[in-house]
């Protein structure tokens, strides 16, 4: 979507300063000139990016792919007359009545992806005995996650999210049990100038690569506000409920303060995140710093880089730690056969690498290193297939070698 175009939309639907939601699009960075407009878009409904986590902001759209967001934004009653008229041969053969168009969507939106899933873990080790050990396990998943959106208000929105597992491999194979779990329920809206977020949501940290955050990337209970555009504040506070060690003996507390700052072509960033009370580190508690940035090497080539450090040490005596980070282009679920890669590149303490959003094996007591490959292929239009490798090995002793193969193709509707 042109900037121009961005601009007009998020103004004909009052987006102010302030972010109404957290980043719902991997490729539209924090400080990006159109990120609140288009977390605005976003939450309203009018864009939805393409099925992968991905806004395509550099993608030209097709006349039917615009009439369709022109189509929502009128359904939410932006002023957008001229738009309308410019589309009017496309909105009508979607259905849509110019003339007559309710200025009122319903007030609840149903999406939600499915998932299916395969991976190999292949380790090198040595026994306690001293002998060599090469076992191989594989997993397969399809998860299915339902998302329930709907507006309570101008300023605030609901979202909740239930989500269905079923596992074909190890011992909850075929168990023969439906379990629903209900994932996610949190608001989104504005106080003032803030940008406010409460309930259970998902939390990723500011250093997220292609395949995930690096300290800690699950949901929480908690709440977190944000000011600022482009030099932004956000700070939360809740329970850290994903983690391992999640129990009511245990605080789990997560308080966590991040700032983001577009500087000419550079995004920086830094943060701090306080786990408190944590059963894994003898009830102590574990505060990471973290800063990195983030710039284009050349057309659709990002590079990001981040440097990590722990006031505690790991089993291997180490506290900090950098992951560095490459991209290119990325499969968009609207285009059938566009398609990305990535590869990162990591050297982390396990004090630091607390719960990482990536589906690997990984040394949880002497810290990783190594390097993740991937791609991503649309096969048809909101059918994505990826694929990533990741070879890690054990800071302590290199020859404990973990590596993964991940695969998994994404429905979304």
């Amino acid at each position: 979507m042109k900037k121009s175009l961005v601009l007009a939309m998020a103004m004909a639907l009052g987006v102010t300063a302030s972010a109404y939601a957290a980043n719902p699009f991997s490729d539209v960075p924090a400080g990006h000139w159109a990120y609140d407009s288009i977390n605005k878009l976003a939450a309203a409904g009018v864009v939805e990016g393409y099925g992968d986590s991905t806004f395509g902001g550099d993608k030209l759209m097709t006349r039917y792919e615009m009439a369709q967001i022109v189509a929502k934004a009128m359904a939410k009653g932006a002023n957008v007359d001229k738009l309308a008229a410019e589309f009017a041969d496309e909105l009508d053969n979607l259905g849509v009545r110019v003339a007559n168009l309710e200025k009122k969507a319903d007030n609840v939106k149903i999406t939600g992806t499915i998932k299916a899933s395969y991976s190999s873990y292949h380790q090198n080790a040595y026994t306690t005995t001293g002998e060599r050990e090469n076992p191989t396990n594989h997993f397969g998943r399809l998860r299915s996650d339902l998302w329930v959106n709907g507006q309570v208000n101008d300023d605030w929105t609901y979202s909740a999210m239930f989500r269905n597992e079923q596992k074909f491999t190890g011992e909850e194979a075929n168990a023969g049990e439906e379990k629903v779990a209900f994932q996610r329920a949190y608001v989104n809206g504005r106080i003032g100038g803030l940008a406010v977020q409460a309930g259970r949501y998902n939390k990723t940290d500011i250093t997220a690569t292609a395949v995930g955050g690096n300290i800690y990337d699950n949901r929480m209970d908690g709440v977190q506000v944000s000011y600022g555009k482009d030099v932004k504040l956000t700070a939360g506070y809740g329970k850290a409920t994903a983690l391992e060690t999640a129990s009511a003996e245990y605080d789990n507390d997560l308080a966590y303060a991040e700032l983001t700052a577009k500087i000419g072509a550079v995004n920086a960033n830094a943060g701090y995140y306080k786990f408190s009370d944590m059963k894994a580190w003898k009830n102590q508690d574990n505060k990471i710093w973290t800063a990195g940035v983030g710039f284009d090497l050349a057309k659709h080539v990002g590079f990001t880089a981040s440097y990590f450090d722990s006031n505690l040490d790991d089993a291997n005596k180490n506290d900090d730690g950098f992951v560095l980070g490459l991209n290119y282009k990325g499969a968009k679920a609207a285009e059938a056969g566009s398609w990305g890669m990535s590869a990162q590149y990591f050297d982390l303490a396990s004090t630091v690498a607390v719960a990482p959003g990536f589906d690997a094996d990984y040394e949880k007591a002497n810290g990783y290193k190594g390097y993740a490959v991937g791609a991503n292929y649309t096969l048809a239009k909101n059918i994505v297939a990826g694929v990533t490798y990741y070879d890690l090995k054990s800071k302590a002793n290199s020859a404990e070698e973990k590596e993964t193969l991940w695969s998994q193709v994404v429905f979304s509707f």
